[in-house]
């Protein structure tokens, strides 16, 4: 009897699931429901989020000038060393004539070297190259013109370019984040008079900057050659800093 009663059971469950679904059509019939249908969920938040942007062009305040000097085919290490060494003098005296301070003058990358000659499967030295950098800080960026002029005039022989940057981004990054704070308020307030909504206190910032800050951008280098002429105007530009933030209020 027990082994019946299981071969009815399919049966049952066949007929019940049928049953049911005979039920839902006649019931999707009956209240005029278009089908399929689609169970949507809906979750109550409590805040508004709101985004706002800004951003500032700004002129850079300072520069750097790098002044290669370089000397060829010396006779000796001492030769090139004592070139090298004069010429770095005459150019941090010329500087001073504009006010750039010593602090804002360092001499760096310096090096001399051997030239070798291959010959009948001998390498002989036939003279000495040296190098240094003069790195030129330039607070006052209408002089980066000058700075080069009389950087060349004192025998440097290679300008490795002029990076112009800002010296206190942080005081910019600062202004332009009130600003984008500001934004978001405003858009706020505009939001919630037209929802019929009341906005109660912020309960969350988020601030999507992208961390770039100020990059300094340079002019490609400047190689010495002879020839006289006006010297070129050297103009700084603009760069740009933005703040994105995001507002969280609380809704009454």
């Amino acid at each position: 009897m027990e082994n019946k009663n299981e071969l009815y059971k399919p049966v049952i469950i066949y007929s019940a699931i049928i049953a049911v679904s005979i039920f839902a059509l006649q019931l999707i019939k009956t209240l005029d429901i278009s089908y399929p249908i689609t169970i949507t969920t809906t979750t109550k938040t409590t805040e508004l989020a709101v985004v706002g942007e800004s951003k500032l062009e700004i002129v850079p305040d300072i520069a750097y000038v790098d002044a290669g000097i370089t000397v060829n085919s010396a006779s000796s290490v001492q030769i090139a060393k004592e070139t090298i060494n004069t010429t770095n003098n005459k150019i941090v005296e010329s500087l001073k004539d504009l006010g750039i301070k010593k602090e804002d003058i360092k001499t760096s990358n310096y090096s001399i070297y051997p030239d070798y000659n291959y010959e009948n499967n001998v390498n002989r030295i036939r003279g000495f190259t040296g190098n240094a950098t003069v790195s030129i800080t330039v607070r006052d960026t209408n002089q980066v013109s000058q700075v080069i002029e009389k950087a060349t005039a004192a025998g440097a022989n290679q300008i490795n370019g002029a990076r112009y940057s800002i010296e206190k981004p942080e005081l910019y990054r600062e202004k332009v984040r009130s600003m984008a704070i500001s934004n978001a308020r405003e858009q706020a307030m505009n939001l919630a008079k037209n929802l019929g909504i009341r906005l109660g206190k912020i309960t969350n910032i988020v601030e999507s900057t992208p961390d770039s800050g100020f990059i300094p951008y340079s002019l490609k280098a400047l190689p010495m050659g002879g020839g006289g002429g006006n010297s070129a105007t050297m103009e700084p530009g603009t760069q740009t800093v933005t703040s994105t933030v995001t507002l969280y209020f609380e809704k009454r």
